[in-house]
C-alpha cells in the first residue's frame, strides 16, 4: 500500500472535531498522482514507490523522457513514498486518489516553511540584545562576541549568527485527518503545516509513536 501523496496548502480555518471541540485547521488539497515508478529490493536495494503530481509544460528532455514511459502526463513534481509491500496491485501510470487517507488516522506533513529573507539574531534565533543601558544604545539587536582571541582565533562552525530565515523542509508529525472528501481531492488535518497558501506538501501516513499532539 503507498502511504503518501502530494498535494497543495489551501488555507487555515476552523472545524468542529468528534469530541465537539473546535479545533484549528488545515484544508489540503491532495492529487491525484500517479505511479511513474516502481523501485524494488532486488533492482535498487529498496523498496519505494515515485509518484507525479501536477501536469506542466516546462518539462525538459529528461525528464520527458522519464515520465513519458510511464504515463502520457507531463509531471511537473516527483517525490518517491514508502510502499509496505511490493505487490500487483499497483502498477506504473496507476492513478491514486485522496481516498487514500481516513478520517481519525494520524498523518505527517512536509512542507518548506516560508522565505523570511536576511534576519538579525534577535528575529532569526530570538536573541535577547545587548543590555539597555551603560551608553549600550547601539548595541541592543547586536549578537554579541562570537569567539575567543588566539585561541581558537577562529569562529566556530555552526555559530548562531544573521543569515537566511525560512526556506526549511520541516516534517510535522502526527496531525489529525478530520475530514476526507475524495470527490473534491481535500484533506482537513488538525492544526498547522509549514508553507504558504498553496505550497507544495507531501501528507504521508504516520508511523511515529512520539506525542500526540493536541
Amino acid at each position: 500500500m503507498i502511504q503518501g501523496l502530494l498535494g497543495r496548502k489551501l488555507g487555515m480555518g476552523r472545524m468542529v472535531d468528534g469530541s465537539g471541540a473546535v479545533v484549528s485547521t488545515t484544508v489540503l488539497s491532495v492529487g491525484p498522482c500517479f505511479v511513474t515508478q516502481i523501485k524494488t529490493t532486488d533492482g535498487d536495494g529498496y523498496a519505494a514507490i515515485q509518484i507525479g503530481y501536477e501536469e506542466s509544460s516546462k518539462l525538459n528532455k529528461p525528464q520527458l523522457g522519464h515520465i513519458t514511459k510511464a504515463t502520457r502526463l507531463r509531471l511537473r513534481h516527483l517525490r518517491e513514498v514508502p510502499f509496505d509491500a511490493i505487490g500487483d496491485d499497483v502498477a506504473v501510470g496507476d492513478k491514486i486518489d485522496a481516498s487514500l487517507f481516513v478520517a481519525d488516522e494520524k498523518v505527517d506533513v512536509v512542507g518548506v516553511t516560508k522565505g523570511r529573507g536576511f534576519a538579525g539574531t534577535v528575529r532569526r534565533y530570538r536573541f535577547h540584545g545587548g543590555p539597555k543601558t551603560h551608553g549600550q544604545s547601539d548595541r541592543w539587536r547586536a549578537p554579541g562576541a562570537v569567539g575567543a582571541g588566539t585561541t581558537p582565533g577562529r569562529v566556530y562552525k555552526g555559530t548562531r549568527m544573521s543569515g537566511r530565515m525560512g526556506g526549511d523542509n520541516v516534517t510535522v508529525k502526527r496531525l489529525a485527518v478530520l475530514a476526507v472528501d475524495a470527490e473534491q481531492a481535500l484533506v482537513a488535518v488538525k492544526g498547522s503545516v509549514p508553507g504558504p497558501r498553496g505550497g507544495l506538501v507531501l501528507i504521508k501516513k504516520s508511523k511515529s509513536a512520539g506525542r500526540r499532539r493536541r
